[in-house]
């Protein structure tokens, strides 16, 4: 099983790009880049982020909220290593609120709320360009966590909510993208759902081992052609709702390998799901092959966080980490004050000192610790990102 599972993980994208060449055709999916994107310093007056938890700037900090009415004092907000400042604000400083306060401009969120009580920034308010939302997919508006109250408003629709309320993009715009990892954790959820039936059914001798290795083949195959679409689809939003709409300076980060975190750690630790780890990277890979495609020619620019992603995870202290494995937010201590409901998750996690709802694993450091929880970085994991991006914008010479 194990073998077979590794065996696939190459095959299948190796399968793809060969079906992306036609066979013999010369030409090879994402290996354009795109073309024509400005060189000059942008005066930017915004930064527009669309996106997904990673970019949230705290849509859901209602539902951290410590007098349990969705009203302040929250706890949380953000899915990173959150805090309370001296003002009495949480503030969490995800990577896209670092890029916009080293460009001396501020970005809110778009919308605040969960479940059925939510309500989006009045249209005057043109700091509420925070668009990004924890579990939002591309396309598909049933995010992660959606049915359990979360909005997911996905991609398509939070582009259209921001056209919706200024007509178009701005050439003082920054349009930060970055999206397409809540598709991966749904499709690979599907594949390793679909790879456990399949292997019982081979176990009770319902089928044939020759017969369950066609069909996990064919399941990461329908796996990654809905990751192929997904980014199809985004990058068709991107020319022609952002760039036919007025946006210049647009910026697209590739998906980093989720398997390079807490929980790809956990999946690797058990015999039962260490074969499917490579299923998750080769997700991304494909994500990030057709978003590359999608993009070949447009007058965009491309921040990869795919291989910086990968040099941060395997040399940790060339950046000042200490620790990459453990989550730095006590998933326990989560659940104690906001009920298991919360499974842990940083949008709960609070480290200010002293207070009574700090849920910081004993020993951490929200500066050298990586991650927040299974998947999000700390506040020191997203100034590394930050610290990318910016570093990036400046040799495109926007800034």
């Amino acid at each position: 099983m194990t073998k077979n599972f590794r065996t696939w993980a190459g095959t299948a994208l190796a399968a793809a790009l060969l079906a992306a060449c036609g066979g013999s055709d010369p030409y090879v999916a994402g290996s354009g880049a795109p073309s024509g994107a400005p060189t000059t310093k942008g005066s930017f007056s915004a930064v527009v982020s669309f996106g997904d938890s990673l970019s949230d700037v705290g849509t859901y900090a209602p539902v951290t909220s410590l007098t349990g009415n969705g009203l302040p004092p929250y706890a949380g907000g953000r899915f990173t290593t959150n805090y309370v400042d001296a003002t009495g604000n949480v503030v969490g400083t995800v990577w896209v609120e670092n890029v916009a306060a080293a460009l001396g401009v501020k970005i809110t969120p778009a919308m605040m709320g969960y479940g059925a009580s939510s309500a989006a920034c009045p249209a005057a308010n043109a700091t509420c360009t925070g668009y990004g939302q924890g579990g939002s997919r591309v396309t598909d508006p049933n995010g992660i966590g959606h049915s359990g109250g979360a909005l997911t408003v996905p991609m398509v629709t939070q582009i259209a909510n921001h056209l919706a309320r200024f007509t178009s993009f701005k050439s003082t715009d920054l349009i930060l993208i970055w999206g397409g990892n809540n598709d991966v954790f749904t499709q690979f959820g599907n594949f390793t759902t679909a790879a456990a039936a399949i292997q019982a059914n081979a176990v009770a001798g319902k089928i044939t081992a020759d017969q369950a290795n066609q069909q996990l083949f064919a399941a990461q195959n329908t796996a990654q052609a809905a990751m192929k679409q997904a980014a199809q689809e985004l990058t068709g939003y991107i020319k022609n709702q952002i760039l036919a709409k007025g946006g210049q300076y647009v910026a697209v980060m590739t998906l980093p390998d989720s398997s390079l975190t807490p929980f790809g750690a956990s999946l690797l630790a058990s015999p039962a799901t260490a074969s499917a780890v490579p299923v998750l990277s080769g997700l991304v890979d494909t994500f990030n092959l057709w978003l590359r495609d999608g993009l070949t020619g447009l007058p965009v620019q491309i921040i990869d966080q795919n291989g910086p992603g990968k040099d941060v995870y395997a040399n940790p202290g060339k950046y000042g980490l200490t620790n990459n494995t453990v989550p730095a937010c006590d998933a326990n201590k989560i659940n104690a004050i906001f009920t298991a409901a919360a499974a842990g998750s940083s949008l709960f996690c609070n480290v200010t000192p002293g207070a009574p709802y700090n849920t910081l694993t004993s020993g951490a450091s929200t500066a050298t610790w990586q991650f927040a929880d299974s998947v999000h970085p700390t506040t020191g994991g997203h100034a590394i990102i930050s610290g990318y991006v910016l570093q990036q914008l400046k040799a495109f010479g926007w800034i």
